[in-house]
């Protein structure tokens, strides 16, 4: 018999509210808190599907102060699910550290399968899949130009999450360093009334996006460098 489990990593739906699984309800009606990036977000999750259950915050802005109590809770017995506001939990957003906690701490962790936005952007790309490499979120200053140039050259095909007000000047960056012709693709409000997948050179979706006010999380897939 395997231990119990004390931390489920749970993802959730990224727009759809029907996009989560039988087991995932299942798990936050069960377990003892759920920790929640944002109270009001999951807060409406839990409330379409009648789920009443206590949601404690946990985020990047807090998420160093809380580790040690959480652990402490699961070590006396408690068992608690992680989610995020949309998706899988530390995948661009806080939850790697309590996992590596309740690692170090021997408390068994189990992640659950589920939403993450850059799979079905990479699949509704069209660009090749067998090979790629998730970079979430370049910096915005520091380091930006660095990991850019390193990524010329980079042979799979890259994804990038990108905010909505952001998005033109990354296309633009994006142009200049990997060049104006790479072939590229934008997700926007997957799963959602208004999901938008656009493809063509960078050129291409420079000019298209500049014509328009973009809503929504953004995700930007580019074929990597010729071989």
């Amino acid at each position: 018999m395997r231990p119990p489990t004390q931390l489920f990593i749970v993802p959730t739906p990224i727009g759809n509210l029907e996009d989560i699984t039988l087991r995932a309800l299942r798990v936050l009606k069960e377990v003892d808190f759920i920790l929640a990036e944002d109270t009001r977000t999951s807060g409406n999750l839990l409330k379409h599907y009648g789920i009443e259950k206590k949601l404690v915050p946990h985020h990047l802005f807090n998420e160093h102060k809380t580790i040690e109590n959480i652990v402490d809770r699961l070590r006396a017995g408690a068992v608690c699910a992680l989610v995020s506001d949309a998706g899988t939990p530390a995948i661009s957003d806080p939850g790697y550290m309590l996992v590596r906690a309740c690692i170090q701490a021997e408390l068994r962790v189990e992640c659950l399968p589920g939403p993450t936005a850059f799979i079905p952007a990479l699949v509704n790309s069209g660009i090749a899949a067998d090979h790629f490499v998730f970079e979430g979120f370049l910096p915005h200053k520091k380091g930006r130009h660095t990991r850019l140039t390193a990524l010329a050259t980079e042979e799979k095909t890259m994804i990038f999450y990108e905010s909505p007000h952001r998005l033109v000047k990354a296309l633009t960056q994006f142009a200049e360093y990997f060049g104006e012709d790479r072939y590229a693709c934008v997700s926007r409000e997957l799963t959602k009334m208004f999901e938008e997948n656009a493809r063509g050179s960078l050129k291409e979706l420079v000019a298209h996006f500049e014509q328009k006010t973009v809503k929504g999380e953004i995700v930007i897939v580019i074929a990597g460098a010729p071989g």
